[in-house]
């Protein structure tokens, strides 16, 4: 036997707690609808109008005195003083015999009204021997007195207003079963009921029972079977009669004037591919005599519905079924929502594989054009490290890309740049990008020049979606140390002079691929020996718990303490100061060190 641990019970103590805690709130909501009802209607009895006025007088005084509306309530209660005097209304002659004759709980009830003739309540003027009422009173303390001054309940279960539409129109009113809930002695008491009220002669004649024991059960079974879609059906084979609940003819698509379907009829509704189960179901509860559960389609005239059947046969003194009783549920919600789910799965995993292969060729494409690199390269007039990092995660892959080379007119060019997005766009674009600007750089055209034509490749190379990306590109001239360059909307360059950092500045044009035609402002850069400048990407700065702007200033920061000679342990500094080393999204990090 297991033994539960301290946890376990702490557990079971609070869900207790809790239990407690909720009946507790529940009681006392119900002490103070009782309260109320009961001060409303004696207010009502005594200002000689109907329930819902009280109710809006005792209302209003709490919302001018700012007082909780039962304390409200009670103080009037208090101050009221004793009922008005009710009037006598003397019983009809035949009033008595038939309250004799009746086996139900009735009474007779004679109109009271306003000072404008209005119906307000009723006296009781008759009532049934040996009754009683649902709280236990004997019906006979009730004669002579207000309905509303003993029977609050009447005004929360609308049957005042019931009883007031019958007196006026002549038209019966019947409810129930259904939960009549009582006032008395600042409590309520629940009981199920069902009431009926008929105009007779000058009065009302209100009747009621109360359900026992077994009827309760009957109406709560018949609850359970609209709530959870089950039905019943009994098929006595012996004499062919057959009795279905309401809900088997919702099933079935039968109208119940037509009758339940004959047991032999079964298998005419069945969909022609669940023909087998119904025959299998048929040997079972016959052939075998034994309970069989089992599922199949109904094909009805509202569609085709999924019904679970469980049934047994009633066997006589010898063994052989002379009945069969059924129990039916209506699965069709359940299979409709299991489909959805399953559908939703298969999406679900369909989509992946899609992203998975998305990102498989992704990876490839990239790292065929933009190979993974790490180390130092010797350029004419500068000595450059590259840290260059494509995501892990299949969601951030992303289309960072650089290009730093030697060209014939003896300058090197040096760019870097962002495809916007990822995935297998943002690297296509990429590629797109890259490979562009290494054959328009061989023109010998300046940078601004090169930032327009690219701008016009990207904007043209994909006619159906916008695809943009940003760039700075330059030209280093070794000879002169000077830098012309131009920024598409990129991040902008970090130059470190003697230990400083700073962003180097010009005027940021527009991302690539935006608008058609763009002109971009060429910048010349004087550099120094010994100047050390940063080329990076979002993936550098940026990061989920920080801003971009933070990021920036971080990259000014770590760049200032990170001044090493040499290129390859600036960009290990760089990214450790500012927390990339595992970074999830694309990481490009050049620094060129001016010789």
């Amino acid at each position: 036997m297991a033994i539960p641990d301290q946890g376990d019970g702490e557990r079971r103590a609070a869900a207790q707690a809790l239990v407690r805690e909720r009946i507790e709130l529940i009681r006392r909501r119900m002490r103070r609808a009782a309260i109320l009802d009961q001060v409303t209607c004696r207010l009502a009895v005594r200002m000689n109008v109907r329930p819902e006025e009280a109710a809006a007088h005792l209302a209003r005084l709490s919302h001018e005195s700012g007082v909780d509306l039962l304390e409200v309530a009670r103080s009037v209660d208090e101050r009221a003083g004793e009922p008005p005097e009710t009037p006598r209304v003397t019983a009809p002659e035949w009033a008595a015999p038939v309250m004799e004759a009746m086996s139900l709980c009735a009474m007779y009830l004679s109109p009271v009204t306003d000072e404008t003739g209005r119906l307000v309540d009723f006296i009781v003027v008759a009532t049934t021997e040996g009754g009683e009422d649902v709280t236990g009173r004997p019906l006979e303390v009730f004669r002579g007195r207000r309905l509303l001054e003993f029977a609050p309940g009447v005004m929360r279960a609308g049957l005042l207003e019931e009883c007031i539409r019958v007196f006026e129109t002549g038209e019966s009113f019947q409810r129930g079963p259904f939960e009549y809930i009582e006032a008395r002695n600042d409590r309520l008491w629940p009981r199920s009921i069902s009431v009926r009220a008929s105009r007779v002669v000058d009065g009302i004649l209100l009747t009621w029972q109360e359900l026992d024991e077994e009827e309760r059960l009957i109406t709560g079974w018949e609850r359970a079977q609209r709530i959870a879609g089950l039905g019943w059906a009994e098929w006595n084979l012996a004499s062919g009669r057959t009795i279905w609940t309401l809900p088997m003819y919702e099933m079935f698509g039968r109208d119940a004037a037509e009758g339940p379907l004959p047991f032999e009829q079964l298998p005419e509704t069945v969909v022609e591919e669940d023909l087998g189960a119904v025959e299998e179901v048929v040997r079972t509860l016959l052939e075998h005599r034994e309970s069989v559960e089992h599922e199949f389609r109904v094909q009805q005239r509202h569609g085709i519905r999924h019904v679970r059947l469980a049934a047994e046969p009633v066997l006589d003194g010898s063994g052989f079924p002379f009945a069969v009783r059924a129990m039916a549920q209506d699965v069709t919600a359940n299979r409709r929502r299991e489909r959805a789910l399953a559908e939703a799965r298969d999406q679900t995993h369909q989509a992946r594989h899609r992203a998975e292969e998305e990102h498989r060729v992704a990876l490839a494409l990239q790292d065929t054009i933009m190979p993974t690199h790490h180390g130092v390269f010797d350029l004419p007039g500068l000595r450059m490290g590259v840290r260059y990092s494509p995501s892990g995660e299949l969601e951030r892959l992303g289309g960072d890309w650089f290009k730093a080379r030697p060209l014939p007119d003896g300058r090197v060019l040096v760019a870097i740049g962002d495809a916007m997005g990822h995935g297998l766009s943002a690297v296509s674009l990429m590629a797109q990008m890259r490979s562009g600007l290494a054959g328009l750089a061989y023109t010998g055209a300046p940078a601004d020049r090169l930032a327009r034509w690219l701008n016009e490749l990207a904007f043209h190379a994909n006619q159906n979606i916008t695809v943009t990306g940003t760039a700075v590109i330059g030209h280093f001239t070794p000879a002169t140390r000077v830098l012309e360059w131009v920024s598409a909307g990129h991040l902008p360059p970090v130059l470190v002079r003697d230990g400083k950092a700073v962003f180097l500045e010009t005027s940021n044009g527009t991302m690539l691929g935006a608008f058609e035609d763009m002109d971009y402002t060429l910048t010349t850069t004087q550099l120094a020996r010994g100047d050390l400048l940063l080329l990076y990407t979002d993936g550098v700065v940026e990061h989920r718990s920080r801003s971009l702007d933070i990021g920036l200033n971080a990259m000014l920061d770590a760049a200032g303490r990170c001044a090493d000679a040499d290129p390859e342990k600036n960009l290990v500094c760089v990214l450790r100061e500012l927390g990339e080393e595992h970074a999830t999204d694309d990481v490009c990090l050049l620094a060129l060190r001016v010789l």
